[in-house]
């Protein structure tokens, strides 16, 4: 047997690397790295799945559309995680699995943006506070850095108090070079901008359907929101949605 060919000094050897990996394991048990389809890692402390998204509503397109209003006032209640997973699938959500296709248009079907969750108080019920990274594919939430960062987000978002008054904050993000490998600094400048307006509008007439307030933030310091999401570098902030009850 291959087994029995091998030296002495060679099976120490495996059992010791092995060992080594074990209290690794052990240690570092609960911090693992997710890398995502086009590379880029974060680090993630477990997933959450989020109730299967609907489809159907009582509120008409039509409602929304004329209700929709930038809502900077909330109630101290906390989200629903339904409420959460629906607002998150109207941004994002896959909705042709055989294709990949999603709520927003994209061009080319490249899909530059990320989605993320800043939870903090009243946050969502059965959610501890902490960032979070919604991914679309498995309508499933990864948790990254744990406790209320909300205070911070709002002094990135050049102290603008709602922000850290909402149950949550949903950030969009974009990795420009998914679509400007295809079409170039255009991509950039114009196709990932519009992308990111598609994503919001759904967002925000998903919580109209819904009833919560939300409204759209662009004021905001960039590197410093990156960093609180734990976004990679190559991630280009582009809205902060606070979202909340209605007060």
């Amino acid at each position: 047997m291959a087994l029995e060919r091998l030296s002495r000094r060679t099976i120490l050897t495996l059992l010791v690397v092995a060992g080594l990996s074990l209290a690794l394991d052990l240690v570092f048990g609960a911090f693992r790295f997710v890398r995502t389809d086009d590379g880029d890692e974060w680090s993630v402390e477990g997933s959450v799945t989020l109730p299967r998204p609907r489809d159907q509503s009582d509120v008409s397109v039509e409602e929304a559309i004329a209700d929709r209003r930038s809502r900077r006032a909330y109630s101290d209640r906390a989200l629903e995680r339904s409420e959460l997973g629906q607002l998150l699938w109207a941004t994002q959500g896959v909705t042709d699995r055989d294709r990949g296709f999603r709520t927003a248009p994209s061009a080319g079907a490249l899909y530059p943006l990320e989605v993320y969750v800043v939870v903090g108080s009243p946050g969502v019920e059965g959610l501890e506070s902490g960032v979070y990274r919604y991914r679309p594919g498995r309508h499933e939430l990864d948790r990254g850095r744990t406790g209320n960062l909300q205070s911070e987000l709002q002094a990135a978002a050049v102290d603008q108090e709602f922000v850290e008054e909402a149950a949550v904050d949903i950030v969009v993000c974009a990795v420009d070079e998914r679509t400007t490998r295809k079409y170039g600094e255009r991509g950039r400048q114009r196709y990932v901008p519009m992308e990111a307006g598609h994503a919001g509008e759904n967002l925000s007439l998903q919580a109209e359907a819904l009833g919560l307030a939300t409204v759209s933030v662009g004021a905001f310091r960039d590197d410093r929101v990156r960093d609180i999401v734990g976004a990679p570098a190559d991630q280009r902030p582009l809205y902060v949605f606070p979202v909340g009850g209605r007060a």
